[in-house]
């Protein structure tokens, strides 16, 4: 199986690593925009060569693991592969990019999200491993031709991942709950930090829980910025429904209803209660 991958930052580089040890990977190659990129993919031997576009075109497998609205213009730029071609792309969202693929290439197309990455980005940010013990969301499988289907289901569960399926517009829900509204908040809580404190008092002080919270705050703008264009209705959703949660928690402190900010605290807890 020969495969091509579109963007070689922390996911692309990431995912070359990991497909290079199956055992059924002949050749991978690489193609990005950043010529910066492109270099350091290869002087990093994350992948075997750049391509050019229709040589991406000849690949079995092409996987696109670049930002949201990269995924829509670049699915439009592969109207004529073959009709064997697997097309995976790897977004944080999903309705919108399903509803934007060619219906010339829709058996072509698998709609995943791995659910994995770190805060850093560039092809330095690859990491072997990523992938593993990781979910990955499948969705609107059905949608997708059955040569298609096998080779998604294949390849993940050979970086050995754990596969879920569901509709895309269930996804986009459920994620900007558990990924895209957390990020909202990283970014929003260092900038109120950084507008109210010394940078060098931060640094100082800043122990494990700031440095937690606001670790997600390093993303890439200009992914995260797609994300919340693409996702909007649901992460204003979830950004609103924290807002009033937040409130509930300030309105008891304000108050002194001790009582109830405990309870609000103890009900948090139990959300551990369910990873473990």
């Amino acid at each position: 199986m020969n495969i091509a991958i579109i963007g070689l930052g922390l996911m692309g580089g990431s995912l070359a690593l990991s497909l290079k040890k199956l055992d059924f990977v002949e050749y991978i190659v690489g193609y990005d925009h950043n010529k910066q990129h492109q270099r350091d993919a290869m002087n990093l031997e994350l992948v075997d060569a750049i391509a050019t576009l229709d040589e991406v075109k000849q690949a079995d497998v092409i996987f696109l693991a670049i930002p949201v609205n990269g995924i829509i213009a670049a699915l439009q730029d592969l109207k004529d592969v073959h009709k064997d071609t697997t097309i995976i792309d790897l977004g944080s969202t999903k309705e919108k990019i399903v509803s934007c693929v060619p219906k010339e290439i829709r058996k072509n197309f698998v709609a995943a999200h791995p659910m994995t990455g770190t805060e850093n980005f560039g092809p330095f940010a690859a990491v072997e491993g990523l992938y593993e013990d990781k979910v990955v969301v499948l969705c609107d499988l059905e949608d997708s031709g059955d040569i298609q289907r096998e080779n998604a289901k294949k390849i993940f569960k050979s970086l050995g991942m754990k596969k879920y399926f569901m509709k895309s517009h269930e996804h986009d829900r459920h994620a900007a709950f558990i990924s895209h509204m957390p990020h909202a908040i990283s970014y929003s809580l260092a900038n109120t930090v950084l507008r109210q404190e010394d940078k060098h008092n931060i640094l100082a002080l800043a122990a494990g829980g700031f440095r937690s919270m606001s670790r997600l705050a390093k993303s890439s703008p200009t992914m995260w910025e797609d994300i919340f264009k693409q996702n909007k209705e649901n992460v204003l959703e979830a950004i609103e429904l924290f807002e009033t949660e937040l409130d509930n928690l300030k309105d008891a402190i304000k108050n002194g209803n001790w009582d109830k900010v405990h309870q609000e605290m103890q009900d948090g807890n139990k959300l551990y209660d369910i990873f473990n």
